[in-house]
């Protein structure tokens, strides 16, 4: 059972720089705190083992334990500022789009003062509830006779006339159908008084609250909240739902079509009460007036203005900070945790110690590829796909970390899954307990052995180099981001982890900038560059994807496809015109996730090109054995092809053969669903190592495989699998330029 569970601040400081580690002890049993080093995080008795090294400091103690609870659920807040509502009377209207009507009572709008204050739901049938109070005053309660149906706009409206009395709910389809009612109305009286409404925090999406966290979270859409300062006839709510700025008595009309990349959202009414977001409801959305030839938020924002609130949504947990510790000058550049233990429980709270500003720089520099983490933090396809041992021919077995994210959803999915009303999860962000971005942690994905991904794979790559004695600097994707190529230029060779699914523009092209400048680069992973992601230019800690066109757990819907964050077009960067194979010289082909196989050496391995590569190698069968799945071809699959942007002069030094039929081709090859698409009998499913040069005289190097690090220690560390890289990384790090002049005619320059 998992009783012990944490986040950070930040992913990567360096030396002088503090990081604060926010922590739940389950049942409120205090711990223990140190800094580890991470080295090697797989438990398999057939590899190495588990190896950290302690980093004593002063964050080693014992602290008080505390549960901290999440309270998962976004909406908007809308305080009342300088001015008072004034609302006697008062008229909410709005345009929404439901997608759980009958999920349970949902608050669209709540104001409170006091005693005083109004509910605009939907309750627990699926109907339009409004419910009206002021003191001396026996709540107003208005139901509409029909319920709301899933992923329909409807104008929706609650008005009261405090000088009547009278209270009036509207439900007004936007579409109406043939044999459908789903329009309602109702109308009812209380005592004749204003209501007082003068201040209070208006909350769209959740039930207004105080002194505990919003709830009754709702699940939908919502475009242009309108609240008027007077009762209003239904004739004033037309159904072409027109909703105007010069409607007298108008006290605030908000507008979330504008500043779409960021929490704040306008009033363009006189009062000028601004809003904000809060835990990140999803933008860049179609509105009520879309209309189908607008694709991207930029070029009509005013049909862009819905937010998209679910109850589920997590942006940042909101712990207070247990440890704080400040790294000591002189600190090496690595992998860390901050391990916490209890006496029945422990979790690791991995981050990243970049080089300071006058920090000795190794030769290699290793890219901790942390947006692959996020994209995939807390995954839970599956439980919820049902599609794992259908996918790897494995029984599944769940870890405690599993359990605990099975029963706390408020902890947040990954970019795989779908939140409670179906919708894609397209934020994901580290503010919060990422639990399988963990040493010691195995994943469903991980294939059979070690059953490793992510983090937990990119280990091997670091017990290597120490075991080897390579001198590595590690930074994150996330200083990629925002440092671009200067990040990079100090080294002369840069190696990515096991995955490197993830990339934002800046990275990609700071990689590039890299290769032009002559930088040698190892690609050591599988379905690399794979996918376009954005991290928010503000907030920290926080990325988003937009899966147009193919989808992966999920997929966009239409006009939905650009990112918030940035406004680019989301997707596979081949959909958007980037090779991966223009990168690395290989791109995604296909994947398994039961056993892996081996490369056997093609001819281009025999070039005199390749002959530092294959220095000691005498082997024609490459990496037959391993901790992930047993050989070094496995898991997810990259392969060279000149049509798609492998150099024309790369040597692909070896293939993989011999999958199973587990390993299908990837849906980004597929243009028909035909039968024969496996390992078996498809081609293309296939890895390929690979080398070239660059332009300016760097090298790169492509493993193709996300199984490759997991055969580096077999028999001790000695191996091919282990000789062919540190060949590469030792030329790459240490040998200097590569010779770029032609020496043969094209047709034969791989000879």
């Amino acid at each position: 059972m998992k009783t012990i569970v944490g986040y950070s601040d930040e992913i990567s400081v360096e030396p002088g720089q503090a990081i604060s580690f926010m922590i739940s002890s389950e049942k409120g049993l205090p711990f223990e705190a140190r800094v580890v080093r991470l080295i090697h995080g797989d438990t398999n008795p057939a590899g190495p083992g588990y190896r950290e090294e302690a980093v004593p400091g002063a964050a080693d103690g014992t602290y008080p334990g505390t549960r901290r609870p999440i309270h998962a659920g976004s909406c908007a807040l809308i305080p009342a500022g300088a001015t008072p509502w004034n609302l006697d009377s008062f008229t909410f209207q709005a345009m929404i789009w439901p997608t759980r009507p009958d999920g349970g009572r949902q608050v669209i709008a709540s104001l409170r003062d006091g005693a005083a204050g109004f509910e605009l739901a939907i309750d627990e049938a699926g109907h339009l509830v409004g419910r009206i109070e002021r003191a001396g005053m026996e709540a107003l309660v208005l139901t509409g006779e029909r319920p709301l149906l899933a992923r329909r706009w409807y104008l929706v409206a609650l008005s009261f006339d405090g000088t009547s009395g009278e209270a009036r709910l509207l439900q007004h389809p936007r579409k109406t159908e043939a044999l459908i009612r789903d329009d309602a109305a109702a109308e009812g009286a209380g005592t004749p008084g204003g209501l007082g409404l003068g201040g209070g925090t208006l909350v769209l999406a959740a039930r207004a609250a105080q002194a505990r966290p919003h709830e009754a979270h709702y699940n939908g859409k919502i475009d242009s909240p309108r609240l008027y300062a007077r009762a209003m006839e239904l004739v004033d709510f037309p159904p072409t739902a027109q909703l105007g700025l010069h409607t007298p008595g108008l006290a605030g009309a908000w507008d979330f079509s504008q500043d779409i990349g960021g929490i704040s959202f306008a009033d363009r009414s006189a009062f000028e009460r601004g809003g904000s977001l809060h835990q990140l409801p999803t933008r860049a959305l179609t509105g009520y007036d879309w209309r189908e030839e607008t694709r991207c938020f930029r070029d009509a924002p005013e049909q862009y203005g819905a937010v998209h609130f679910h109850d589920d949504d997590i942006y940042d947990a909101g712990w207070p900070a247990d440890v704080t510790w400040t790294v000591p000058e002189g600190q090496a550049s690595g992998l860390y945790a901050l391990h916490v233990t209890t006496a029945e429980d422990e979790d690791y709270i991995p981050f990243v110690i970049r080089p300071g500003a006058a920090s000795p720089r190794a030769k290699v520099l290793f890219l901790v590829p942390t947006a692959s983490y996020l994209a995939y933090g807390n995954e839970h396809l599956a439980v919820d796909a049902a599609l794992a041992e259908r996918a790897h021919d494995i029984l599944t077995v769940f870890n405690a970390n599993d359990v605990f994210l099975m029963e706390h959803r408020e902890y947040g999915g990954s970019l795989y899954d779908t939140h409670s009303d179906g919708s894609g999860i397209c934020y994901s962000s580290r503010l919060r307990p990422l639990l399988n971005m963990r040493p010691k942690y195995q994943s469903w994905l991980g294939g059979s052995g070690s059953a490793l991904w992510q983090l937990n794979a990119d280990t091997h790559l670091l017990d290597w180099m120490e075991h080897e004695g390579i001198a590595y600097d590690c930074i994150t994707d996330e200083d990629l981001d925002r440092d671009g190529v200067a990040a990079l230029a100090p080294y002369p060779c840069v190696m990515t982890g096991t995955h490197p699914e993830y990339y934002s523009t800046r990275m990609w092209d700071a990689l590039e900038a890299y290769k032009a400048r002559g930088g040698s680069f190892m690609a050591m992973g599988g379905n690399a560059f794979h996918a376009r992601i954005a991290y928010h230019p503000s907030l920290p800690g926080v990325m988003e994807v937009r899966r147009a066109e193919i989808g992966n757990g999920w997929m966009c819907a239409p006009g939905e496809g650009f990112h918030a964050f940035t406004g680019e077009y989301g997707g596979l960067w081949r959909r958007i015109g980037r090779m991966p194979q223009t990168m690395a010289g290989t791109g995604f082909a296909g994947q398994g996730f039961d056993i892996s196989s081996y490369f056997r050496r093609n001819p281009d391995s025999y070039a005199p090109r390749a002959s530092f590569i294959f220095e000691g190698v005498e082997d024609e069968i490459i990496g037959d054995f391993g901790l992930i799945g047993g050989g070094a071809a496995g898991i997810e699959l990259d392969r060279a092809d000149y049509a798609m942007g492998t150099p024309p002069h790369a040597l692909i030094l070896a293939t993989s053969e011999n999958h199973t039929s587990i390993y299908m081709l990837s849906t980004c090859e597929m243009y028909i669903n035909i039968p024969g698409l496996d390992a078996t009998q498809c081609p293309q499913v296939h890895a390929d190592l690979v080398f070239y040069e660059t332009p300016a005289g760097g090298g790169v190097f492509s493993t193709g495989s996300i199984a490759w690090a997991g055969s580096l220690s077999h028999r001790d560390y000695d191996n091919n699998i282990a000789r062919i890289t540190g060949n590469v990384l030792r030329r790459f790090a240490l040998g200097g330029r590569f010779p770029v002049a032609a020496t043969a005619p094209a047709a034969t320059i791989g000879d």
